[in-house]
């Protein structure tokens, strides 16, 4: 009688340590793209050789989160990954059109300052946990 128990808590043990475990990889990569974009300015002047190691490390330590976020997925139920994939196609959507009309604006002249790309990472994390949360809500 108590194993459903257990069975529902190794789940929800396993999702949670697996979100995580990703959230531990999305915090190193930030910090690396932090070092990787300050560093060559204010740490190492430009050298090329540190400036190569700070985006290299970046871009493995990126594919780390890539791996850590699929592995996540993967662990999720049906529902589960019906709401972060409905979310993560949402998000690219958002980011393609809202990204393309961002640079559009420039090249048109309706802005005078350089569209940024930090920019669009916020629009896209913002619509990403907006969707995430909208359908967590929908389907309770």
């Amino acid at each position: 009688m108590d194993k459903p128990k257990a069975d529902s808590n190794d789940f929800a043990t396993n999702i949670k340590k697996s979100s995580v475990r990703t959230l531990y990889w999305a915090a190193a990569w930030m910090a690396t793209t932090a070092v990787a974009a300050l560093g060559p300015r204010l740490i190492w002047n430009f050298a090329t050789l540190p400036t190569i190691l700070g985006v290299l490390i970046n871009l493995g330590v990126g594919y780390g989160m890539i791996v850590s976020t699929n592995r996540s997925l993967q662990g999720l139920d049906e529902l589960g990954q019906k709401i972060f994939l409905d979310a993560a196609a949402f998000t690219l959507g958002v980011g393609l059109v809202c990204g393309l009309n961002y640079d559009l604006l420039k090249h048109i002249r309706l802005i005078s300052f350089q569209p940024e790309i930090g920019h669009l990472i916020i629009l896209m994390g913002v619509t990403f946990m907006a969707r995430m949360i909208a359908s967590h809500r929908k389907y309770r």
